[in-house]
């Protein structure tokens, strides 16, 4: 095989997925800097970031939760289900070990906060490129991370033969927003074009999936978590 391409193969070939352009432009330039990486790909729209992955079909995705259409997560799982090869790296507002989980769940390989250095994210990319998965910014094999997820199940009452994700739908999340710009669920079914009992039911299964009792902790959780977006100001 010529040199050349033997260094196209050892290129990790990665694709952001940010909202934030000036995000994306400070990640794509810490990235290229780097002679074994190249940016092929970016998007800040969830379910458009769907569909140029799959095309795309990238080493390595930096991928952020609270995105318009489809958050990370669901982009994330949905990627996963069609092409489990492509690793997933979240980057996001919100660092918590119950997000971690969900994340490493539905087929993330590592979960950090967008402050993260460089440096660090630098080798995350690389070990994650690799196949390992990097939770609690230690490096775990698929075996590990499998061990770990199973001691979280237990913890957050799961059991381990439920392994789907369920997210909250599009329909959902649209509602929590609204519920987030203060309407009454009588106001969204006027605002949807849907009836209030309609309203009503998506609601109680809201509440029943985050396990939180009234619509106001629903839409904080949601909101706090990256599953809504905050209304446009």
């Amino acid at each position: 095989m010529p040199e050349s391409q033997q260094d196209e193969l050892s290129v990790i070939r990665v694709a952001i997925v940010d909202d934030h352009f000036f995000f994306r432009q400070g990640v794509r330039d810490v990235l290229n800097a780097e002679s074994d990486i190249r940016v092929v790909a970016e998007s800040g729209d969830g379910q458009e970031a769907l569909e140029m992955l799959k095309a795309v079909k990238p080493d390595v995705v930096l991928m952020d939760v609270n995105l318009p259409h489809l958050n990370g997560l669901q982009v994330t799982q949905l990627l996963k289900n069609d092409y489990p090869e492509v690793n997933v790296i979240i980057l996001t507002a919100y660092d918590d070990e119950e997000q971690i989980y969900r994340a490493i769940r539905i087929g993330a390989s590592a979960y950090f906060p967008k402050d993260i250095a460089p440096a660090q994210l630098l080798d995350t990319l690389r070990v994650v490129a690799e196949g390992y998965y990097v939770i609690s910014n230690k490096r775990m094999t698929p075996a590990q991370t499998e061990q770990w997820l199973l001691e979280l199940y237990r913890r957050y009452g799961i059991s381990p033969e439920d392994a789907t994700f369920s997210p909250l739908t599009n329909r959902e999340m649209e509602i929590l927003e609204l519920i987030i710009e203060g309407l009454s669920n009588k106001e969204i079914a006027r605002r949807l074009g849907i009836s209030q009992q309609t309203v009503k039911n998506h609601v109680t299964s809201v509440l029943s999936k985050l396990n939180r009792s009234d619509r106001t902790q629903a839409a904080i959780y949601a909101l706090r978590h990256g599953w809504v977006r905050l209304p446009e100001s």
